[in-house]
């Protein structure tokens, strides 16, 4: 594995792997690892880890364009998983990635359970470092409904991904549902290692002048600074579930320096995930990491690790929180 490029102390263990850095960069900005190669200045190395482009069983061409639109302080997308399909990812893409750089990990996307199995068992047999399952996706065989919006269904595609791979899973979690901390604790229970917090908001972008729908899908994600205050509170949820059992936090959504960086951290992070702040700036990874180390030098702490759920939560109960005689 490559020295850290920038400060030992930034140097991390997640679900037992060493990244050199706490900055991921998430499935779907980087293609498989070579679309940033191109940019000047650009370096693998700056990243801890990097999520591959969600990955099906067969190749998909995606959804009609529009595909991607802009919306203030974010970006709305809907790709739909194009992808070249699991054997051609395995076969041909992986061979071609310097594993010495930083890690790799697959992002595992299906429409049935047994999808999902089939691709995770496919990239077992790989070198990859470790597996995404993005849970995000519409199960087919009940109507549409996300995986992942649904306590029980998630827990069945992890549960049933675990049984096929030694490997270590980390299962990303939607946004969109009503308890995401009831929905990591059988995460747990199904044997995930660690969690991605958050997938994207779904929203809608809509021309006035023609009266319809931007995006071709009619919705799609919702990502960037916008859904920032979002994601710190999920990440904040989701590690009061987590860290009693030592599953660590990608924390994601709208991070595009390094404040945003340790906020997410703060709130229960052990590393931080990269999307559309690359559109944004696409060499704002070694700025990330010297304002972390520089917060690091004036607060005296002594690694990024010991930042990790240190939020202090204010005592205040609102009214409507208690109970009628109380109140």
């Amino acid at each position: 594995m490559a020295e850290n490029p920038a400060d030992p102390r930034l140097q991390i263990q997640f679900c037992g792997l060493p990244f050199s850095t706490p900055v991921v960069l998430l499935s779907g900005c980087v293609g498989f690892g070579e679309e940033y190669t191109r940019v000047a200045g650009f370096s693998n190395r700056d990243a801890g880890a990097i999520c591959l482009k969600g990955t099906t069983g067969n190749a998909r061409l995606g959804n009609q364009p529009h595909r991607v639109y802009e919306t203030p302080e974010g970006m709305l997308n809907a790709i739909g998983l194009q992808n070249p399909g699991v054997d051609d990812v395995v076969d041909r893409i992986l061979p071609t990635l310097d594993f010495s750089e930083t890690r790799f990990i697959a992002n595992v996307s299906g429409s049935t359970i047994e999808e999902y199995v089939a691709v995770t068992r496919r990239f077992d047999d790989s070198p990859i470092d470790a597996i995404e399952i993005n849970i995000s996706c519409p199960n087919v065989k009940e109507g549409g409904v996300a995986f992942g919006n649904d306590p029980d269904m998630s827990a069945r595609v992890v549960a049933a991904c675990r049984a096929v791979t030694g490997k270590p899973i980390i299962t990303k979690l939607s946004p969109n549902q009503t308890d995401i901390a009831e929905n990591a604790r059988r995460c747990i229970e199904a044997g995930t290692d660690g969690f991605a917090v958050i997938n994207t908001l779904m929203g809608m972008a809509v021309d006035v002048e023609r009266r319809e729908a931007v995006i071709g899908n009619n919705q799609g994600g919702l990502s960037g600074p916008a859904i920032k205050p979002i994601a710190l509170l999920k990440v904040q949820q989701v590690y009061q579930v987590a860290a009693p059992h030592g599953i660590p936090i990608i924390g994601q959504g709208g991070v595009v320096n390094a404040k945003d960086a340790l906020e997410f951290i703060i709130a229960g992070a052990s590393a931080v995930g990269v999307g559309t702040g690359l559109f944004y700036d696409p060499l704002c990874l070694p700025k990330m990491l010297a304002g972390m180390s520089d917060y690091l030098d004036r607060h005296g702490i002594a690694h990024i690790s010991d930042l990790t759920g240190t939020l202090r939560l204010h005592g205040f109960v609102s009214a409507c929180d208690l109970p009628p005689e109380a109140s």
